[in-house]
């Protein structure tokens, strides 16, 4: 899985994973302390998905399959979730 490491807003992300969802808009899974944060990517910026909660006990493997699960009702017909 492809970690980023991007230096913003004053934060080292370090563990946070980029996926394209179904080609619509562009995800960061960060892993904070003992759980995960979700960002949208809007126009250039990052903008905090409160209402989108992962299990802190997720794996970084598991994210993909768990995000489709959540957004499947955006996908267009063989849409899918990948990593970036």
């Amino acid at each position: 899985m492809n970690l980023l490491k991007c230096y913003c807003q004053g934060t080292l992300w370090k563990n946070a994973v980029k996926f394209d969802i179904y080609g619509r808009f562009q995800l960061i899974v960060l892993r904070s302390g003992a759980g995960w944060e979700a960002y949208r990517e809007v126009g250039g910026k990052r903008v905090r998905m409160h209402d989108l909660v992962l299990p802190p006990d997720l794996d970084a493997s598991e994210i993909a399959v768990y995000l489709d699960d959540l957004l499947h009702e955006l996908s267009p017909p063989g849409g899918r979730i990948a990593p970036v």
